[in-house]
């Protein structure tokens, strides 16, 4: 039992051992949230669902004309007869 007499651990063998504890459980949290990500990234592509955030559908050609017509970059003659045009009920000029 006198193996542990006289060999106390000074301060700075206090501040390593602390030291080297956080940095080790800094790695494994490092390693296991990088995993984490590494898993989610490849499943994501390979087809399955997505649980992230869901994008929005691409807007229909009518909706990006409503809004270059709302943003004033047409007027509303332009916009009936490219409307028109994409119904394709002919009552633009340049119907044949």
């Amino acid at each position: 039992m006198m193996f542990w007499y006289d060999h106390d651990v000074s301060g700075w063998g206090w501040f390593v051992m602390s030291v080297s504890m956080i940095l080790f459980w800094g790695l494994i949290i490092t390693a296991a949230v990088l995993l984490f990500r590494a898993l989610a990234r490849a499943g994501s592509g390979s087809g399955e669902h997505h649980h992230g955030p869901v994008s929005a559908p691409d807007p229909t050609p009518e909706e990006i004309l409503a809004v270059r017509f709302a943003r004033g970059e047409i007027d509303e003659d332009d916009y009936r007869r490219r409307l028109a045009a994409l119904h394709g009920s002919g009552t633009g000029p340049h119907q044949r």
